[in-house]
C-alpha cells in the first residue's frame, strides 16, 4: 500500500504562493532569512534602473567617451495623433565617422588594387594588337575579330577597319559595359573608389547622395541590354571553345590544354551571366503565380541558387578571362609550346 504525504494547508487570500515564496519554502531557516533580507534591495535596484531608462541617462554607456550622445528622434509625418514611432525612445547622435575599430578598409582596398591591375592589363592588351591568336586559339579580348586584318579565321571578316585601330576596340565596348553596370560591380567600386560608402556603419565623405538619377550614373539602366549582348558574346566564346578542339593544322578530334583553358573561360562566362540579377528578373520576374508557370519556376529557381554565388562568380570569370588572354598571349609570342594530350 502507497502513501502519500497531506498537502500544506493554503495561506493568502488567493491560496496561493508567489514563486520566490515557493523557493524559499524549502530552504534551510537561515538561508531563507538571507533571501527574504535580500529581496527589498532587488525590488529597489529595478526601480531605480527603470527610473534612469525613463530619463534617457546612461552614464555608463561605453559611446559616452567617443563622443556619442543621446538625443530624442524627430516625429514622424502626420502629427501625433496616429504616429508611428518605428526606433527606440532615444537615439545617438554620432560625431564620429564610424565606431568601427576594425579595418574595415581592407576590403576597398583590394578591390581597387585588383580592379586598377586589371584595367591596366586589358588595356595594353586591347591596343596592342600583336599576339592574340595561336592556332587554333584566340585571346577572348580579341573575339570575334571582325576586321580583314584580323589574323586567323575563328569568325567571318565583315570589313575592313583602319590599320592604327585594334580589332579588339570594336567589340569590347560589350562586356566592358556588361560588367560596369553589373550590381555587384557597381557596389564594388562605388565602394572602393567613391568610398560611397567604404563600408557598413561608415559615413560616407559626399555631402549629398542623388542615387543613379543623373548622368553619368543614369545609363546604369542599360545593364540588360548590356545582358543581352553578353549573352552574345558568351555563344562565340563557346563556339571558339569548340574549335579549340583542333589540331595546328585545323584536323579535327585533338585537345591540348589550350583547349581546357577556352572550355574553362566559357564556362566560367556562362555561369556568372546565368546568374546576374537581370537573368533572374527575366526568367521569374513578372509573375504573379509559380504554380501556373512551372517551367519558369524551375529556371527562376537554378537562377536563383547562381545568383547566390554572383560575387565570387563576378571575380573567377574577371581572373579566367585575364588568365585566357595571357595564355594565348604566351602561345603566340613563342614563350612555350602548347601541350597537346592527343
Amino acid at each position: 500500500m502507497t502513501t502519500t504525504a497531506p498537502r500544506p494547508p493554503r495561506t493568502g487570500g488567493s491560496g496561493r504562493r508567489s514563486g520566490a515564496e515557493s523557493d524559499a519554502a524549502g530552504l534551510p531557516p537561515g538561508r531563507r532569512r538571507r533571501l527574504s533580507s535580500l529581496l527589498p534591495a532587488g525590488s529597489v535596484a529595478l526601480v531605480v534602473g527603470y527610473l534612469v531608462r525613463r530619463r534617457g541617462r546612461r552614464p555608463d554607456l561605453p559611446g559616452a567617451a567617443m563622443g556619442v550622445k543621446v538625443v530624442a528622434p524627430r516625429r514622424p509625418r502626420g502629427g501625433a495623433r496616429g504616429a508611428v514611432w518605428t526606433g527606440a525612445r532615444a537615439r545617438a547622435a554620432i560625431g564620429a565617422r564610424t565606431l568601427r575599430t576594425d579595418r574595415y578598409w581592407v576590403q576597398p582596398l583590394i578591390t581597387v588594387v585588383v580592379l586598377v591591375l586589371f584595367i591596366a592589363y586589358s588595356t595594353v592588351r586591347a591596343f596592342q594588337s600583336a599576339h592574340y591568336f595561336s592556332e587554333p586559339y584566340i585571346s577572348p579580348f580579341y573575339s570575334p575579330c571582325l576586321t580583314t586584318g584580323c589574323e586567323g579565321n575563328t569568325f567571318p571578316k565583315l570589313f575592313t577597319g583602319p590599320s592604327w585601330i585594334s580589332p579588339a576596340i570594336y567589340i569590347l565596348i560589350f562586356p566592358l559595359g556588361f560588367r560596369l553596370t553589373c550590381y555587384y560591380y557597381r557596389k564594388a567600386y562605388y565602394r572602393s573608389f567613391w568610398l560611397s560608402p567604404p563600408a557598413c556603419a561608415v559615413a560616407e565623405p559626399h555631402k549629398r547622395y542623388t542615387g543613379e538619377t543623373r548622368l553619368p550614373l543614369l545609363g546604369q539602366n542599360a545593364h540588360r541590354y548590356f545582358f543581352y549582348f553578353g549573352l552574345i558574346l558568351n555563344g562565340i566564346l563557346t563556339y571558339d571553345a569548340v574549335l579549340a578542339f583542333r589540331d595546328q593544322h585545323g584536323a579535327w578530334g585533338h585537345m591540348g590544354l589550350g583547349t581546357l583553358v577556352l572550355v574553362a573561360n566559357a564556362v566560367l562566362l556562362w555561369l556568372y551571366s546565368l546568374s546576374c540579377h537581370s537573368c533572374r528578373h527575366i526568367v521569374g520576374g513578372r509573375l504573379n503565380s509559380f504554380s501556373r508557370h512551372p517551367v519558369r519556376y524551375r529556371f527562376w529557381t537554378v537562377v536563383s541558387k547562381l545568383n547566390a554565388r554572383h560575387m565570387q562568380l563576378a571575380w573567377i570569370s574577371l581572373f579566367g578571362v585575364a588568365l585566357t588572354d595571357a595564355y594565348v598571349y604566351l602561345l603566340a609570342g613563342g614563350v612555350f609550346s602548347d601541350p597537346r594530350f592527343f
